[in-house]
């Protein structure tokens, strides 16, 4: 376990944090927007509300853990950024996608996107105590609580135009379902209330956040598979079976802690049960020999064994949760054999992590290093959960 432990530290503070402070875009403003794995930066890539969102996290996270100056520098660079360039002064809510420049390129409302700005925002006001950021998550989160919520069905809708109007498609990108409902949004609106209610404890953010909570139990665990089920219709009826690995085992520490931040610290068994469920699922049916974890599969099978890094990131931190709650030393040693193979396969030696490799453990070059989809949360995250959740170990 200290092997694990430090073993994290040195690769977010020799390798994650070193590249992510040189991202900062010094022409136009914010950080940039595309880098290829050869470091080539696309001077003129646009600029995307989840990597800018997702810096604002990390770094605010990072200064709350160690306020070193150039943490906060690089946090408060990407709130002033978010809020000049992505923040519409107008209808409410935030673009989903801005220019170089800054200009409003897809002025869509994607929930999911709305999501991740809350979480940041709620960082960074636990990081500073910043009153204005703390304002700004209380307004976002009111409007999607207003617009954005299904009163009737429960749960939240996926995609709205500029002016909260429902949008014609609801896909979050290219790859997805066009429904009207999804797993991974609900998941980040869990992960993004949960730190809203660590900073602002209201019995409204509460209240969503049992509903939620209630809304996986309900709808999106598969009581047969403990697999989450992935979209949806608005009644809540599943429209796919195919599994995603990664989103099973990042829900499973992701709902334990959500559960523990409203039933002060602890979790009932029955939601154990649950949260370890979804692991062992995951343990039986996507991870492979060499400790990977794959990317997709489905009743049958394996429909893509792409090693994706953010997926890696998660399992470590899942495998860990999974050990803490139940003591089983079989989920430690997954961790182990997970962050094994994310360092000899994802990680890049020359800064930042591989997007994904395959089974012959090879990166694929045509995968961005940065870009609108790809951050530093993931895997810096999960070198702050191990530092966190092992040095507990030790005491």
């Amino acid at each position: 376990m200290q092997n694990l432990r430090d073993s994290a530290e040195r690769e977010l503070n020799e390798n994650i944090i070193p590249f992510w402070l040189k991202a900062v875009d010094h022409h136009y403003g914010g950080f940039i927007g595309r880098m290829s794995n050869s470091g080539e930066i696309m001077e003129f890539a646009p600029k995307g509300l989840i990597l800018t969102s997702r810096i604002l996290w990390t770094f605010s996270r990072l200064y709350r853990k160690d306020p070193r100056p150039q943490f906060l520098a690089a946090a408060q660079r990407a709130f002033e950024y978010v809020n000049l360039n992505f923040r519409d002064t107008h209808y409410g809510g935030y673009y989903w996608m801005v220019s170089y420049i800054g200009e409003p390129v897809d002025v869509k409302k994607k929930v999911y996107g709305q999501a991740f700005v809350i979480y940041a925002l709620a960082e960074f006001a636990l990081a500073t105590g910043d009153g204005i950021a703390l304002k700004m998550a209380k307004t976002l989160f009111k409007i999607i609580e207003r617009k954005c919520r299904d009163q009737k069905h429960l749960g939240y809708y996926e995609s709205f135009n500029r002016d909260w109007t429902v949008a014609a498609d609801y896909r979050l990108s290219k790859k997805d379902m066009d429904e009207k409902k999804s797993m991974n949004t609900h998941l980040h609106l869990l992960e993004a209330y949960t730190n809203l209610y660590r900073v602002w404890p209201d019995n409204a953010v509460k209240k969503a956040l049992q509903t939620l909570l209630d809304i996986f139990l309900c709808h999106i665990i598969d009581p047969d598979t403990s697999c989450f089920r992935l979209f949806f219709d608005e009644q809540w009826t599943p429209k796919t079976e195919r599994i995603s690995f990664g989103h099973d085992i990042e829900g499973s520490w992701l709902l334990a802690e959500a559960f523990e931040l409203l039933n002060g610290g602890s979790i009932p068994e029955t939601l154990t049960s649950i949260c370890l469920g979804l692991v062992d699922a995951v343990q039986q049916k996507g991870v492979h020999d060499d400790g990977s974890v794959l990317y997709e599969g489905n009743r049958t099978g394996i429909v893509d064994n792409s090693r994706h890094w953010w997926v890696q990131a998660e399992a470590v931190v899942g495998f860990v949760n999974a050990f803490q709650l139940s003591r089983k030393k079989r989920y430690l040693e997954r961790a182990i054999r997970c962050w094994q193979f994310i360092e000899k396969f994802v990680v890049d030696k020359h800064g930042e992590w591989f997007w994904k490799v395959n089974e012959q453990g090879r990166p694929d070059q045509c995968e961005y290093k940065v870009s609108e989809w790809k951050g530093p949360y993931h895997n810096s995250r999960a070198c702050l959960e191990l530092m966190k959740r092992l040095d507990r170990e030790s005491l």
